[in-house]
């Protein structure tokens, strides 16, 4: 972990502190709406080369963050952990690397994984980094969850890093986070 990263983690509990309080990123969206066309149709590539199939994950909720390594927010990955274990179960916790928001992702997916693992226990599948945002080369998962006419309802694409999508047992897209709630 670089000195900036230690600092961002020591000083995440203010920093989300504040955004509570001044309300920034902390949005959430909800719905009951049902998706148009089926996110069990997609496959994420993992960072270690493995495919997922959206389909294996069928009468799961699902929850897909888009996160970074060198983030203000990146203390989350503790939380996203704690309830990846305490959830397993039922919810199947996917993290999507990006270096979309101020270049803070900047490491291939071997240093990302270690990172992760080294620093908060990662054991959650962390797919192969991409782009979240509207633009070419956005990842085929965060087209539909940014695509109302296929997700059904939701066009917010994520506004920073760590913006968390729910999807519920029956693939349909029923809640948005912003960075600033915690998992």
């Amino acid at each position: 972990m670089t000195i900036r990263q230690k600092l961002l983690k020591f000083s995440y509990p203010f920093f989300s502190t504040l955004v509570t309080i001044v309300g920034k990123n902390n949005k959430q969206l909800q719905s009951k709406t049902m998706a148009n066309t089926s996110l069990y149709d997609l496959e994420i590539t993992l960072g270690n080369g493995e495919i997922l199939r959206l389909s294996d994950l069928k009468n799961k909720k699902i929850m897909l963050v888009n996160t970074a390594s060198d983030c203000g927010y990146t203390k989350q990955y503790e939380a996203l952990q704690a309830l990846h274990e305490q959830n397993k179960e039922h919810l199947h916790l996917i993290a999507f690397p990006s270096n979309d928001f101020g270049e803070q992702e900047k490491g291939d997916d071997t240093t990302i994984a270690e990172f992760c693992k080294v620093n908060f226990g990662v054991s959650f599948p962390l797919a192969k980094k991409t782009t979240v945002l509207k633009k070419p080369g956005q990842h085929e998962v965060y087209q539909w969850l940014t695509d109302e006419t296929k997700n059904g309802w939701n066009y917010v694409a994520p506004s920073w890093n760590f913006c968390k999508y729910l999807i519920n047992e029956d693939g349909n897209l029923t809640h948005f986070f912003e960075a600033g709630i915690d998992p």
